[in-house]
């Protein structure tokens, strides 16, 4: 295991630097990896991100994107990368089955791996451990990473900032969540007055939706949701044919499961969309209900408490009335 001294004398000298994150990453996943990626280049770093799969397009203005290398469109010279790779962080995962095909590839290499995240229950494959759970986002723990324990805050340019704004902005759902605490909104301000600059990134990121995806948003509140008063709970369940008929692309869903938690009356919010290989779930819930639980114990899946995801291999249709019976084992929590 390294601690942080031996970390910090690593990096004073130039690494072949390898960043990933966990598979269809989301605004937290990219702007920490940017994040990172833009102050270590800033230290003469060979640092390279590598995406396991592809991302919503409305993360790709963020510094550096230019850079990244996705693994399934360049699998050998991603190989090459990780194999010949002195440290590898791995930010926003925490088991190397949420990097796919890459986690046999980042466990057998020899590099230092370094752990920046902020889930439940790490797996043990790391030499270091930055880990926070109640932090609201693994861009908030970049921060005070390079800030508070490497001591330089002063590499902290409006390229960082902004990535690392970015991160914090979607995983707290713009400010929301619970964890976001008064530590978060000075971070927040530490970032804009290093350069990032808050309403135009909001505006990249919530403001640059296509015309399909704002229809198939509308077909989605229209048709596919289903409220479940006696549970206060609402479904939006939504088929690949839904997918195709709107030309659906990788973060058209992005947040849509927040509009079924958006309902007044609403404890729990769910989001259940047919992929061409398996269902996918991805819950939301208000104060203290156990998203993580139901994921985790009947979905292959976890995450936080009030945001989770699971995944299952049985039909649609099956999924949909699974989740459904399983609700009556927390009424008392969801009515109270």
């Amino acid at each position: 295991m390294l601690d942080l001294a031996s970390l910090a004398e690593l990096l004073a000298q130039p690494q072949k630097i390898v960043i990933t994150t966990h598979h269809k990453p989301d605004g937290d996943a990219m702007g920490s990896s940017l994040g990172l990626y833009n102050y270590l280049i800033q230290l003469g770093h060979h640092a390279t991100v590598i995406a396991p799969t592809d991302y919503p397009d409305f993360l790709a203005w963020m510094p550096g994107n230019e850079e990244v290398m996705i693994y399934t469109e360049h699998t050998e010279e991603a190989a090459v990368l990780i194999a010949d790779a002195d440290i590898i962080f791995c930010l926003d995962f925490n088991n190397l089955s949420r990097i796919n095909q890459m986690g046999e590839l980042v466990g057998a290499s020899s590099a230092y791996k370094v752990m920046i995240d902020h889930h439940l229950e790490p797996q043990d494959f790391d030499d270091y451990r930055y880990w926070d759970i109640k932090a609201c986002a693994t861009a908030q723990l970049v921060y005070t990473f390079i800030a508070n324990e490497l001591g330089r805050k002063d590499l902290i340019d409006k390229d960082v900032a902004t990535c690392l704004y970015t991160g914090i902005l979607t995983d707290s759902a713009s400010f929301r969540l619970p964890n976001t605490t008064s530590d978060v909104h000075r971070i927040v301000a530490e970032l804009i007055d290093c350069g990032a600059v808050n309403w135009r990134i909001h505006e990249l990121i919530y403001n640059s939706a296509s015309e399909n995806r704002l229809r198939f948003i509308g077909h989605c509140l229209a048709n596919c949701l289903e409220i479940l008063p006696e549970y206060n709970t609402a479904i939006i369940a939504v088929s690949k044919t839904d997918l195709a008929k709107f030309d659906v692309n990788t973060g058209d869903t992005e947040g849509i499961v927040n509009y079924a938690l958006s309902i007044a009356s609403i404890k729990l919010g769910a989001f259940i969309v047919e992929r061409n290989d398996m269902v996918k779930l991805s819950l939301r819930s208000k104060e203290e209900f156990p998203a993580n639980e139901i994921c985790k114990k009947y979905f292959n899946g976890g995450g936080h408490r009030n945001a989770a995801g699971g995944q299952s291999n049985d039909s649609f249709a099956v999924v949909v009335q699974k989740f459904k019976s399983i609700l009556p084992d927390y009424k008392k929590l969801l009515i109270q």
